[in-house]
């Protein structure tokens, strides 16, 4: 197990070394230092020489990969994709291009996220596991049907349309909370139960299809025969063997949800009015702030491969079969 975690996490340099290239290509190719200085400076009457001085200041006057002037380790060494990405490896993130540390805006932001997201999910987790097997106890009955369309219907409705109905319903019109915004401290959970509220209800219809397709797979699976043949009861089947097995693909969906959990959800903090990292990524991109995005994308690459290694060591504590060398 030791030697499976140490290969592991040498096999996440590389990875996050391709996600800082594609992510710097990518960002540099849709926008050159000169289009971010404008953009910062204010695009008009921005003159070359303002510029100039921008991008001298925040490091953006180098090469992108390849410094050819210089001679030997220096042409890779001074430009700007090495000077701006190594540093995220020690999660030194610096400085954002509007000079806020980067740093200290995740570890105030993170909460707010966190906030949010953790109760959607355990809560959101729960529902989808308990509605799921109540439609595999009544299967192929009228319940189950029902189950599957609401199902269906819920999934083809986009999440914005519950943001901003929960808003009008919950908010506006039953004055059930408050329609957007945040305040730190005692009161913050009234800013958070419309969001949770409305995390919650969008996932149940992606959810619960989900979950039912796992039971379906494992209940005609011979130790699920077997053990009715010795008499057991079907609700003791269902929870004591079927949710038991099911656990492994079940944990695999829940890691990818993993980065989201510290990231936060894009839509609703934006609607919402939550300052977390969310917002804080729609915001950075919109200022064309490269150094939050970098930041941001490489936390959100490390976070969900930190979750496949955790998931693939909770294998082995709901399944003895599984074994790592």
């Amino acid at each position: 197990m030791f030697v499976y975690i140490v290969r592991r996490m040498l096999l996440m340099i590389p990875i996050l070394i391709g996600v800082n290239i594609i992510t710097f290509s990518l960002f540099f190719l849709v926008n050159t230092p000169d289009d971010m200085a404008r953009v910062h400076l204010g695009n008009k009457h921005v003159t070359t020489d303002a510029v100039q001085n921008w991008k001298h200041q925040h490091g953006y006057d180098k090469p992108l990969f390849y410094n050819a002037q210089l001679q030997s380790e220096d042409k890779l060494t001074n430009t700007i994709f090495f000077q701006k990405s190594l540093k995220l490896f020690f999660f030194d993130f610096g400085f954002s291009d509007a000079g806020r540390d980067i740093g200290y805006d995740i570890s105030q932001r993170m909460w707010p996220s966190l906030a949010i997201a953790i109760p959607s999910l355990l809560i959101g987790l729960l529902l989808n596991i308990s509605f799921a097997l109540m439609m595999i106890f009544f299967r192929y009955s009228y319940l189950d049907t029902a189950g599957v369309i609401v199902a269906v219907m819920m999934m083809s409705i986009s999440g914005l349309f519950y943001i901003i109905g929960g808003q009008y319903l919950i908010a506006k019109t039953l004055l059930l909370a408050p329609i957007s915004g945040y305040v730190p401290g005692w009161h913050v959970g009234k800013f958070l139960i419309l969001p949770v509220l409305i995390g919650v209800i969008s996932g149940i219809g992606m959810g619960l299809r989900w979950y039912r397709t796992l039971f379906l797979e494992e209940i005609n699976k011979e130790y699920v025969r077997t053990a009715r043949s010795k008499g057991l009861k079907e609700s003791v089947v269902l929870f004591k063997h079927i949710l038991k097995n099911a656990m492994i693909p079940i944990l695999t969906g829940v890691v990818a949800l993993l980065p989201l959990l510290f990231l936060g959800s894009l839509l609703t903090e934006s609607f919402f009015g939550i300052p977390g990292l969310g917002s804080y990524t729609i915001d950075a991109i919109q200022q064309q702030d490269f150094a939050i995005v970098r930041s941001m994308v490489f936390l959100g690459s490390f976070l969900y491969i930190v979750g496949l290694l955790l998931t693939d060591i909770s294998y082995t504590m709901v399944d003895p079969r599984v074994r790592f060398n």
